[in-house]
């Protein structure tokens, strides 16, 4: 069985777009050795993490921009 590693002391960051009013943010932790992107919602840091692989990610990304 596979187990995903501990997020307990990653470093997440939202993106510099974000106000600081606590509306609605993700946050990422882009150092995530696993080779997917980590993905939370920045208003509930404890709640559920979705690991988005880095293509898809980037893909995402470039679609905003």
């Amino acid at each position: 069985m596979d187990t995903a590693p501990s997020l307990r002391n990653t470093q997440w960051r939202k993106s510099s777009y974000s106000g600081n009013t606590g509306g609605d943010c993700v946050e990422v932790a882009p150092a995530c050795p696993t080779g997917a992107v980590p993905v939370r919602d920045s208003k509930n840091p404890s709640g559920p993490v979705v690991a988005v692989g880095v293509d898809a990610w980037q893909a995402f990304v470039h679609g905003l921009r």
